[in-house]
């Protein structure tokens, strides 16, 4: 499968423009209208992996195709994507109409652990067929946040992540939650979960935590009591990704996060995320943003 979209590639896609300054952000959010049906232009979302989530509301006869099967949203519903899980979604109505939003992960840094829910799981439910009273509910919802984003208010960011949590509780009550304890895993999945939950206990740096131990693929392989090669099979098959590739992208985040919001300076950044040189991270910053660390500190 081809790789991911990314954020860059989805509003060169839908929009053909970039927001100013998109690389340079920590977390990213925005909020869009779905499209309404012209003739003669795809009613189709190719088929491929994100690499950021997004919760819309749609009305309109539509299907969904995930991998293994086809999801039939018959007039309206509330719909939940994330990167691991690849889709493609055709509209079959002529009218139809929506909001939806999207968002990465690092929008969520150190503000609730958002990707447990089910609904973002790749074992749980993605979509939620509406009734009427219940489709108005979610509309109100979006528009309260809709409101929160187009103000002027210092802190209408958090006030957003909240009204995403309402969400996420609302599709949660309208179906039993599923315990994944209970949901039959493979050892690739378990694996990986387990290499997941390692990685981000080094995190965030602060005085308590002030540096990682765990850097390379063979740090977690040592510690999981697994072969490295065991371990880069099993983060591929279920994340689609090397070992290295996610281990780099959670410390360029909090390397952003370090930068934007401390006091620390270059090196003890450098030091805190396990580099041994300064230019290591140097390079290691530039080769992801294409800008130093202190370009984006200042930008």
């Amino acid at each position: 499968m081809e790789k991911s979209e990314s954020l860059e590639e989805f509003y060169q896609r839908k929009f053909d423009w970039k927001p100013d300054g998109l690389k340079k952000e920590i977390g990213h959010f925005n909020m869009f209208k779905l499209e309404p049906y012209v003739e003669g232009k795809p009613t189709k979302i190719p088929y491929r992996r994100r690499d950021f989530y997004k919760i819309m509301l749609v009305k309109g006869n539509s299907q969904v195709h995930y991998a293994d099967k086809v999801v039939q949203v018959k007039k309206q519903a509330l719909c939940f994507s994330n990167p691991q899980i690849p889709y493609k979604w055709e509209h079959l109505d002529r009218i139809r109409e929506g909001i939806y939003c999207i968002f990465n992960a690092s929008f969520f840094h150190q503000f609730g652990q958002f990707q447990d829910y089910e609904v973002f799981q790749p074992k749980g439910s993605h979509i939620f067929e509406l009734k009427d009273e219940q489709a108005i509910q979610i509309q109100e919802l979006f528009h309260k946040m809709e409101g929160e984003f187009n103000s002027g208010y210092k802190y209408k960011f958090d006030m957003i992540r909240n009204q995403v949590f309402e969400l996420l509780h609302f599709a949660l009550k309208l179906e039993p939650s599923l315990s994944l304890e209970n949901q039959p895993i493979n050892a690739a999945q378990r694996i990986s979960t387990l290499f997941i939950e390692l990685l981000e206990r080094q995190f965030p740096i602060d005085d308590s935590h002030p540096s990682i131990k765990l850097r390379s693929a063979s740090d977690f392989a040592d510690c999981l009591n697994v072969h490295v090669n065991h371990l880069n099979r099993a983060v591929k098959e279920t994340t689609q990704k090397t070992t290295t590739q996610v281990i780099s992208e959670r410390i360029l985040q909090e390397a952003k996060v370090l930068l934007k919001h401390t006091a620390m300076n270059v090196s003890e950044i450098a030091f805190s995320l396990g580099f041994s040189e300064v230019t290591h991270f140097n390079n290691f910053f530039k080769k992801h943003l294409a800008l130093s660390p202190l370009k984006f500190r200042n930008a």
